[in-house]
């Protein structure tokens, strides 16, 4: 469904997505990056646990949200991919600040 189009002149960085290692696109958003890994869902909605992908792409949905570098409701689709960061699928409203797994 969501294919990168390949272009040897753009830098890969490497993150971690839901525990695994990849190598994506610099400069791509969280979202695009989810979305080329086959993602089926970026976060699950609190009360039906229903899951959702991006949609809108620009900010204004919140269908995107996930748990970003350990901070839960991030937009994937308005943050940029940056080395090293980790990037988890997130559960309902996400683990409050501070929690650990």
């Amino acid at each position: 469904m969501f294919k990168q189009l390949s272009n040897s002149t753009v830098e890969t960085v490497e993150v971690t997505l839901n525990g695994q290692k990849i190598h994506v696109s610099q400069g791509m958003t969280v979202a695009a990056a989810a979305l080329t890994q086959g993602l089926h869902f970026t976060r699950t909605t609190p009360i039906s646990n229903s899951k959702r992908l991006p949609f809108c792409m620009m900010g204004v949905c919140y269908d995107c949200l996930m748990v970003i570098d350990g901070k839960a409701n991030q937009r994937a689709c308005v943050t940029y991919i940056k080395k090293g960061m980790q990037i988890e699928t997130q559960q309902g409203v996400g683990p409050s600040l501070g929690e650990t797994e």
